[in-house]
């Protein structure tokens, strides 16, 4: 029998001992990395946005100077779904601009030993080979619906990428593909597809409603990972790599929206049937993130969608039905 022990990856970074900040904890993403962190030996530190606006270079590279954090990762941004970024789109670029500047700058100016910035995989070019791998960015148009979030996550990618080969920094960058999960965003204008089908399909079947209509086809493919995958990745990459490259993470599989909705109707026990409404817009026709860099790291996602599903709607349902206290 051949021993495959030769090939196991060996980490090249310890977090114990060591001081962690997380930029943007209280949001979906930084909430997982925060929980996750729980089981590791390290210190942890953030600070809520009313307390420091990560938006203003000053205050930020203070209060890194201040705290000396050994290690930063980056999970601060302005999210959102196709219509908010269609309404909003300066704002999309200038906040997640400037959050990206800010925080690697003031990284390196206080010689901070690794950064992790988390990308999107929707920087990619929207008619990009499928899987999308990592050399593929800026190679092609961008999806007009979210230019400006993509150009913003882009210039931070290559501040990072340029602080790392001018000054040395170990200055690293995540691709996550679209994520859901605890603390996902709910809100019916903002948020992303996946809960904002989930709250819908809920409230219809609430409301006794025997359609829904959905924008667009229904047809265009998409990937979900669930948020403390996501995660438990972004720990195992400070651990396990030295590359500042940019690094695919998802699950390598790809489900339509109509299969998500049904998915999401299945949970919430919606009868109904689907109606497309085709003067929406689909957005990008697939979007499926090539994940071998992370296979060859030793990692790979654990949560299954149909079990994320389950687990994202009965926790939801809790939260908006839980009494208030007197």
């Amino acid at each position: 029998m051949t021993s495959t022990a030769d090939h196991t990856p060996r980490a090249v970074y310890s977090l114990s001992g060591k001081k962690v900040f997380i930029a943007g904890h209280t949001g979906m993403v930084g909430s997982a990395i925060l929980r996750r962190l729980q089981s590791v030996d390290c210190e942890v530190i953030s600070i809520a946005h009313s307390d420091l606006d990560l938006t203003r270079q000053s205050p930020t590279e203070q209060y890194i100077a201040h705290h000396k954090p050994d290690v930063v990762i980056v999970a601060a941004a302005r999210v959102g779904g196709i219509l908010a970024n269609s309404q909003f789109p300066a704002d999309f670029l200038y906040d997640n601009l400037t959050i990206g500047m800010n925080v690697i700058r003031a990284a390196h100016l206080s010689n901070v030993e690794r950064l992790l910035w988390l990308g999107s995989s929707c920087i990619y070019p929207r008619d990009a080979p499928q899987p999308l791998h990592e050399q593929a960015l800026l190679t092609g148009a961008l999806e007009p619906t979210n230019e400006a979030y993509a150009i913003a996550k882009i210039a931070a990618l290559k501040y990072a990428q340029a602080c790392s080969r001018q000054f040395g920094n170990r200055f690293m960058t995540a691709m996550p593909t679209n994520l859901y999960g605890p603390n996902d965003n709910f809100d019916p204008h903002t948020s992303h597809v996946l809960p904002a089908l989930m709250r819908r399909i809920h409230e219809a079947k609430i409301n006794g409603s025997d359609h829904i209509t959905l924008w667009g086809s229904g047809t265009p493919l998409r990937e979900f990972l669930h948020v403390d995958d996501l995660a438990d990745a972004c720990v195992h990459l400070l651990r396990f790599s030295e590359s500042i490259e940019p690094v695919n993470i998802g699950t390598g599989e790809e489900i339509s929206i109509k299969e998500l909705a049904l998915t999401i109707a299945n949970v919430v026990g919606f009868e109904g049937t689907f109606v497309h409404d085709l003067s929406k817009p689909d957005g990008t026709p697939r979007k499926l993130l090539d994940t071998s860099l992370m296979h060859a790291l030793g990692w790979r996602p654990r949560i299954r969608l149909h079990d994320g599903i389950r687990e994202v709607y009965q926790n939801w349902v809790q939260s908006v039905t839980a009494p208030v206290a007197a």
